[in-house]
């Protein structure tokens, strides 16, 4: 029988993989603030407009100008832990659904456990038991 299981997939922590991943912090960091100047911009269009109440439009804006800075805070965060990791850390990269074959006889506590894949530089390192 084939069932789905959870696999977890981490990132070994290199200096090609930091930087990429830097990269990528970055990256996401400009678009949220990109998005919230968008934010305001769209805020001033509408206020012009006068087609809405003034406070309603201003508190639905500011709460997703707040989302969107919340979102920088953590990325802010993020940025500042991964300059602390010590190269060779192992970083939760992502979780993926696989199927798995299961078998009368299988030890079932083994199964439950799942499995995990290691990736360094973009290459898939190691398959483990959890």
């Amino acid at each position: 029988m084939k069932v789905l299981q959870t696999i977890v997939v981490k990132q070994v922590l290199t200096e090609k993989s930091k930087e990429r991943i830097l990269q990528k912090y970055h990256s996401r960091k400009l678009q949220l603030q990109k998005e919230c100047d968008q934010l305001r911009f769209e805020l001033r269009k509408l206020e012009k407009t006068k087609k809405f109440p003034p406070e309603t439009l201003k508190r639905h804006f500011e709460q997703e100008i707040k989302v969107h800075k919340e979102k920088i805070k953590l990325m802010d965060f993020q940025i500042e832990q991964l300059h602390i990791l010590p190269l060779g850390s192992e970083i939760k990269e992502t979780e993926l659904q696989g199927l798995v074959e299961i078998n009368e006889g299988d030890e079932w506590d083994g199964f439950l456990t799942g499995k995990t894949i290691i990736v360094k530089d973009g290459i898939v390192a190691e398959i483990r038991e959890r």
